[in-house]
């Protein structure tokens, strides 16, 4: 008996395939926004509210730029030392950060609540008109 070699190659994925998310009815709720986030854009709203650059500030808090920059942008937890410069440097200080922040974060969680309160959903049944 002879044993037939097939010309074709076996593949053996070594990771699974992603699983593809079913697509979703309804958009998905809003996440809760993190601290650093929030901390972040009052940042920026004071510093361009001030009409500063990133510089400037950077040079007066005596942070370096790139690293003000992430911390605006959300993409870095900032130790409140950090963060006290920082204000200071915008004529605030860590209370007035801390304060705006929360304000930020209060109106969020009324949105939050009256998005999930009323979900929109579409309408997916049969409509007749006369």
């Amino acid at each position: 008996m002879s044993n037939p070699v097939s010309d074709e190659a076996r593949v053996v994925p070594l990771r699974p395939a992603p699983a593809r998310p079913a697509a979703p009815e309804t958009e998905p709720a809003p996440r809760e926004p993190l601290w650093r986030d929030l901390v972040g854009e009052v940042l920026r709203r004071e510093r361009q509210a001030q009409e500063r650059t990133l510089k400037d500030v950077a040079d007066a808090a005596r942070i370096s730029l790139p690293y003000l920059s992430e911390i605006e942008r959300g993409r870095k937890e900032a130790s409140s030392e950090v963060l006290a410069a920082a204000a200071h440097a915008l004529g605030l200080g860590l209370g007035d950060l801390l304060s705006l922040a929360h304000g930020e974060l209060a109106r969020r969680t009324v949105e939050r609540r009256r998005s999930a309160a009323a979900p929109h959903r579409p309408y997916r049944g049969l409509c007749l008109a006369a």
